[in-house]
């Protein structure tokens, strides 16, 4: 299982892992990818605002819904971003989710940026 504190470079994408969780089917990984596409900047947007407001129950729920998201998609290096933000969200820590937000949305750019060139074809 991937750490919160794990963030090895070699971590995003997962695409076997991904293709392994839909069992191989082009329609279920269409709908999912459609789904995270859509969703996720909605959810970011959310966790943002949360941390500008200080809101550390906002931070908690709302990095744990990205996590959950990212992990469905198989970006294991991002979802262990969302969960340090989680983690301090649950802690109500207040010193730190600004600077960690900043690190998770350089991190969350990837599954945003890999999932159109890897899925070619797949979502349109």
């Amino acid at each position: 299982m991937i750490q919160p504190d794990d963030r090895s470079p070699d971590l995003s994408l997962d695409l076997p892992d991904l293709r392994t969780r839909v069992d191989n089917d082009r329609e279920p990984l269409r709908e999912l990818l459609r789904i995270f596409k859509t969703e996720f900047p909605f959810l970011l947007k959310s966790l943002q605002e949360a941390v500008v407001r200080g809101d550390m129950k906002g931070v908690k729920v709302k990095a744990h819904t990205i996590k959950g998201m990212l992990a469905n998609v198989s970006f294991a290096w991002a979802a262990a971003s969302a969960a340090c933000l989680e983690h301090m969200g649950l802690q109500c820590v207040t010193q730190g989710p600004p600077e960690e937000l900043a690190g998770f949305e350089q991190e969350a750019s990837l599954p945003l940026a890999e999932h159109g060139p890897c899925c070619k074809g797949i979502v349109r």
